[in-house]
């Protein structure tokens, strides 16, 4: 079983990290597709608000499935649709072959990630101490390459598909192969009682700090180069900088972030996170300079990246009986965050002050220290942040093993 189990960890670990790299790829090279398609200012934004919203019905849609499919298979064959559906934005050369390809993209990732995380879910349960994070650090790792071939693509003036087709040929095969080892937690899927026995008023408190979480994220993701470049009299060269920073200070945190959780528990780690960020965003605020504002930057990933793996690891906890379907509803606020994130820090720029703008995620993020508390719900009960281990079916393995 111990062998299954590790089976079972590495190959989502891969999973995760192809997600990260399929992902950054698409999003570092929105102004080439832009380019490419011809897609206009105007309605570039409805073409990128489209992804999360189908995003959103994905892991609606995803909630359903698994009552009737185990989520191991829905990961299984959700994986290479984003690959192929990436492939498709990078070898068309119609908008309306543009806006397929993207939605096919935006309804596979929201499968994708809501079942990628119920089985993160099930196998920390499996283990009985956590893991979480360490999924999520395959995630960032995948989008610092992802990121990484991007600029390479870009560096090169090579063609999307030329940029696309590589990496879709190799990771494609790679993750059928290893989605064989995927582990399912103990049990036939969820019925439909299960599911409606999920109590909103109990998973508000980490739906909201899922969405503070990415609205912290979108921040920096839409708007450190901006920021650093036009408010903080960085040069074009270093406004590249801060969104690099962020992706390897957010890697580091969640490698090491787990131990962090084994020995303090899930609320003193989240409270920690939730001010680091909170502190990372006033740093950004009152920088006098674009170093400075470097450090606050730093700050932001080390803070932010354990919020969003401890959200999706609490919400099974609470829910243990039904956890697939705590995940995906909890999933969905992964897309209100990013949704809301840019626009909000765009309009309050616009019509106060982009340093006045960096302290509403300053305090969206601290409100998140007043919900720790919902982080105790199971893992904090046995004590230093260990869960009682659960078994696991050697049978539940996507491919029968």
């Amino acid at each position: 079983m111990t062998e299954v189990l590790r089976r079972g960890r590495a190959s989502l670990a891969f999973g995760f990290f192809t997600q990260g790299v399929a992902f950054a790829l698409l999003v570092t090279r929105i102004p080439a597709v832009q380019e490419r398609y011809g897609v206009s200012d105007a309605l570039l934004p409805v073409f990128l608000a489209a992804v999360p919203v189908l995003a959103g019905v994905g892991s609606v849609a995803t909630e359903r499935l698994v009552r009737r499919v185990r989520p191991s298979r829905l990961l299984r064959w959700s994986q290479p649709v984003v690959l192929l559906a990436l492939l498709g934005v990078g070898a068309g050369d119609q908008v309306a072959g543009l806006a397929v390809a993207l939605g096919i993209f935006g309804l596979s990732v929201g499968m994708l990630d809501a079942s990628m995380n119920m089985l993160g879910v099930s196998l920390q349960r499996a283990y009985g101490r956590s893991i979480m994070l360490s999924f999520h650090a395959a995630y960032s790792l995948g989008g610092i390459l992802g990121a990484s071939l991007a600029w390479v693509g870009a560096h090169g003036e090579l063609a999307l598909w030329v940029s696309y087709l590589p990496v879709v040929a190799v990771l494609l095969p790679a993750v059928l192969v290893g989605s064989r080892w995927y582990v399912d937690g103990e049990g036939e899927p969820e019925e439909a009682g299960e599911a409606q026995g999920v109590a909103f008023r109990l998973l508000l408190p980490l739906c909201l700090v899922m969405t503070f979480a990415y609205i912290g994220d979108s921040t920096v993701s839409n708007w450190s180069a901006k920021y650093v470049k036009d408010v903080l009299g960085g040069s074009e060269q270093l406004a590249t900088v801060p969104y690099n920073v962020y992706m390897v200070t957010t890697l580091v945190g969640r490698a090491v972030g787990d131990v962090g959780v084994r020995r303090f528990g899930a609320v003193a780690v989240v409270r920690l996170g939730a001010l680091v960020a909170a502190c990372g965003f006033a740093v950004v605020a009152v920088a006098p300079g674009a170093w400075v504002g470097m450090l606050g930057f730093t700050l932001l990933g080390i803070g932010l990246c354990v919020l969003v793996p401890q959200t999706f690891a609490a919400a099974g906890r609470l829910f243990p009986g039904a956890s697939d379907a705590a995940v995906a509803r909890l999933n969905i606020f992964n897309y209100v965050g990013f949704l809301v994130g840019s626009p909000l820090v765009g309009a309050l720029g616009d019509a106060w002050s982009y340093r006045g703008a960096m302290l509403v995620p300053m305090a969206l993020v601290l409100v998140t220290t007043v919900y720790a508390r919902s982080f105790a719900s199971g893992a904090d009960r046995y004590g230093g942040g260990h869960e009682r281990p659960r078994t696991v079916d050697v049978g539940r393995g996507s491919n029968g093993l």
